[in-house]
Formats: structure tokens, sequence, C-alpha cells
């Protein structure tokens, strides 16, 4: 523990150095939930628009603001002033509100700790720089703002419970986490059907016990967390907050999932049908404005509904579901929630970019457990990393995301070299004795001396050459050439390209649950 204190003071260290540097218009976002928390009854938290960032998270998410708005009053009371504090930016607000992402994140540092206590000092130490020096949580939590650190710490405590057995406190975490952030709620089918024949489905009397105590704790958690807004006749408004459908589709071309093909897909065929000579109306939401749509924004290709796009994640999830029903092993269960979070990433309705994190966190707890996943989250870390560029996009940070990215790459690198080398040198070992034998017997020399270690496939060597390509192109050549004519050219390249990148990184997965073997 004390060496994972280590690493921690040292991301701390860097995480205050940043402070003063950019920050999106989640900082104001998060600055207006304290003062409305503060300010108001909780009977009007979730009917309040006196600023355009209205309240959005569940509850306990809420209440949590509320409890960080106590002492933001202590420290600077204009901070929880609805009226006079929009857009506030003293040094204050700045100073208080990074400081409680550090400070929330000792939740992420408890959930690293939990879920990797019992193995070995190698992968244990691995996982926490893979996971604790994060440069996608930095970027998106300590530059952009956000509390993913402490929303992904509690998605970790719970999956370090259900790998230990304890199925029950695993259950009670996840509820937790979705009166957090409901858009964990992607995994929920992977727990239910693990919860379901892991924990309950051991006869008639035993389960059906063991499945109202889950269903009790459950309900107890949504109980104290929209218990009161229930009793103000508030739920219709707290859900209508929660799940505003009119936003569309996309978060503009930001999200590097399947939609951005569709989206292209659409755009190329009203060109061409306009050249042709159709009369191809151009719909007003224009996802190349960069400006949140509405819920019809194409021209061509059927609309997607809501509903759509939950049977396409459902559909994309039935492989894991079906091998965590026949054979609901505590140790795949993490593997299970990363390919969820994965297909709701690529086939979900209105996903940011930043929801990346939610799968490539608990993919550094797969990644140790073999050299093949190690090379896969070696790719799709620096493919996902890169995807968060456009999040800061004035030219103070730029030096900063390409060294946090570089950073990252060369300490992964090294980091899976050591620990997997020597592993692999071994096997290596034996299969060149063998070789040798056989060589011997044909009179041939021998090749002892060939060893093997952390390489990436040619495939996806190219790629990142080709990221590298999309990157100087987006950055350098584009304005050079056209100045400021079609600036969402390089911010829809990079979606394309990076969606390539994680639709590749998805059949991967798909391709390794479907070729497991139930054990």
């Amino acid at each position: 523990m004390s060496d994972l204190l280590w690493f921690f003071a040292i991301s701390t260290c860097l995480k205050l150095l940043l402070i003063p540097s950019y920050h999106s218009t989640d900082f104001e976002v998060h600055r207006n939930w304290l003062a409305l928390t503060h300010s108001l009854p909780l009977s009007q938290w979730y009917l309040d628009e006196t600023s355009p960032w209205t309240l959005d998270y569940p509850p306990l998410f809420a209440y949590f603001e509320h409890f960080l708005s106590i002492f933001a009053f202590l420290i600077d009371p204009q901070i929880v002033d609805l009226q006079k504090g929009l857009n506030y930016t003293s040094n204050s607000v700045i100073f208080f509100q990074r400081i409680t992402v550090i400070l929330s994140d000792s939740c992420l540092l408890y959930g690293v700790y939990r879920l990797t206590k019992d193995l070995d000092s190698g992968k244990r130490i691995l996982i926490w720089v893979l996971v604790v020096w994060s440069p996608m949580l930095v970027i998106v939590d300590h530059l952009h703002f956000q509390y993913n650190g402490f929303l992904l710490g509690i998605l970790l405590i719970s999956l370090s419970f259900l790998e230990q057995g304890k199925d029950l406190a695993g259950g009670f975490f996840f509820a937790v986490l979705l009166c957090f952030k409901h858009l964990f709620a992607v995994a929920a089918p992977v727990y239910f059907v693990y919860l379901f024949k892991h924990y309950c489905w051991c006869g008639l009397v035993k389960g059906f016990r063991r499945l109202s105590v889950l269903g009790a704790v459950v309900v107890a958690v949504f109980a104290v967390a929209y218990g009161p807004f229930v009793y103000h006749g508030q739920i219709q408004q707290v859900l209508r907050r929660m799940f505003p459908f009119g936003r569309g589709l996309c978060h503009a071309y930001w999200a590097p999932n399947f939609w951005v093909f569709y989206i292209v897909l659409d755009k190329g065929l009203a060109f061409f049908l306009r050249k042709l000579g159709f009369a191809i109306q151009t719909p007003e939401a224009s996802f190349t404005g960069g400006l949140v749509g509405d819920s019809s924004p194409f021209a061509i290709l059927p609309q997607i509904t809501p509903l759509a796009t939950f049977a396409m994640v459902l559909l994309a999830l039935s492989p894991c579901l079906i091998k965590a029903w026949r054979n609901p092993q505590p140790g795949m269960i993490t593997r299970w929630v990363t390919y969820a979070y994965t297909c709701g990433f690529l086939f979900g309705w209105h996903v940011h970019e930043k929801a990346s994190l939610h799968f490539v966190i608990p993919l550094a707890f797969v990644a140790v457990q073999s050299l093949e996943n190690a090379r896969h989250y070696f790719w799709l870390s620096i493919v996902s990393c890169y995807s968060l560029f456009p999040l800061l996009f004035e030219a103070q940070e730029y030096p900063i995301k390409v060294l946090l990215l570089l950073l990252h790459s060369i300490i992964t690198w090294l980091a899976f070299s050591a620990q997997f080398t020597k592993g692999e040198e071994a096997k290596a070992a034996a299969r060149i004795k063998k070789k040798d034998e056989q060589l011997k017997l044909k009179g041939n020399s021998s090749r002892a001396d060939k060893k093997e270690g952390f390489v990436i496939g040619g495939v996806e060597k190219s790629y990142l050459v080709g990221l590298l390509v999309v990157e100087i192109w987006s950055q350098f050549l584009h304005p050079l050439i056209f100045g400021d004519k079609l600036p969402f050219v390089p911010l829809m390249l990079i979606s394309i390209y990076c969606g390539l990148g994680i639709m590749y990184s998805w059949i991967w997965q798909l391709r390794w649950i479907i070729r497991s073997p139930n054990l």
C-alpha cells in the first residue's frame, strides 16, 4: 500500500501543477451545481434554470455536490451564490474545485488497491502505473474538468468484491454507482445475469431468499437516492433531466463510435444525390457545426431512435451475457464489464468521447493477465487517449496533451516489456529447445539466440503510424492549407480514424469472448 501511495503522490503533484490550466464549460456546470444545491431546497434542485447548466446527474451526485458546497461556502461564499456566482472564475473557485477532484481520486486509489491486493507485486505495480498515472484521467478530470476518477473508483470497488465472491457487496456498490451517474448502467445487464446465476441460482428456497436480499439492497440504495424526490412529486422531472433524448444521436463529431460512420455515409449519399440533381434538404441540426443536434439530423438514411440504439447495445452484449449465464466466473467479471462499456460506447445514444474511460480503465486490470491482452491494451489506450485531444483545443494545452500521451506510451511499453519479457523468454526458450532438437535431427544449425519481447502486430503498428499522419494533418497542414475554412474537417477526421480503431478493439474483444472456453 505504501508504494501505491507514492504513485498517487507523484500523480497528485502533476495535478497540482495543472490547476491554473484550461478548463471547459464543465467547470462552470459543476460550480453551478454547487450553488443550486447549497442555495435552494432539495425540492427545487431539478427545477432550477438560473443557468443553462442545469442539474442532470442522479441524486447521489447532487448530494455529493451539496456536501462540497458546505466547504465552498466557508472558503468563498460567492462560489455558491446562485445569482452573482454565474461564470465566477476567481482563484478561490478554481483552486477549490480542482482540489476537490484531486481529493475525490482517493476513491479511485482505494478501488485500485482492493482490486490488486491479491496479485503478485509485478502485476500490482503495473496496474498502478496504468491507472493512477492514466493520461486520460488527467486530460478529462484535471484539465477539462470532471469527477470520473471518483466514479470509476466506485466501479473498481464493486468489481473487487465480485472477484472475491462477495456478490452482495459488489451489487450494492454498483447500485450506488448508478445513483451517482446513470451512464454506467450499460453494464447493468452483465451485472444482472452474473449475479442472478452466480449468487441467486442455488435452489428454489435459498435462491429466492438470496434474490430477495439482493433486491432489497438495490431497492434500499435507490430509495435513499430518489425517495426525497418521489416524496416531493418530482421523480418525472428528475428522470427528464437525466435522460434528455432530444439532444440527438451524437455529440457533434466527437465520440469516435459506430454512428460517426453512419453520419458520414448519410452526408456522402446526400452530397452525391445533390450532384445528380436530386433536391436533398440539409437538416437543421448539422453535425459539422460542433453543436448538440436534435433527434432527426439525417437527410437520406433512416432516423435512429434511442430504442434502436438500446437494441443494438443489447445485441452486441448478447455473446457476453450468454457466457456470463453459462459459467459466471468471478475472474471474468472485469473483462465482461469492460466489453459492456465498449459496446455502450460504440452503439449508445448521444455518447461523449469521455466515456472511453469506462472501458480503458477496467481494461488495465485485464491487460496484466497475458501478453496478448497487454498488447491490445497498449494499442487501445493510445487510440483512446488521442481521441480526447479535441477536448483541449487551446494552443497552450497542446504540449501538455502531447507530452502526456508520449510519456504514457513510453512508460507503458517499458512496464509491459519488464513484466512479460521474462515469462515470454522462458516460453520461447522451451520452444527454441524443441526446435533445436528437430533441427539437429535434420542436421541444421541452431537458432537458440532468438528471443521474443513485447511487440505489437503489423496492423496495430500501421494504424499508429496513421494516427501520427492524422495529427500532423489536423494540427499543422490543414490550417496551413485551408486557413479558417472547413474547421470541422480535422475533428471529423480524428473521430473517423479513432472510430476505426475502437471498432477494431471491439471486434478483438468480441472474438476473445466468443472463443474463451466455459471452464
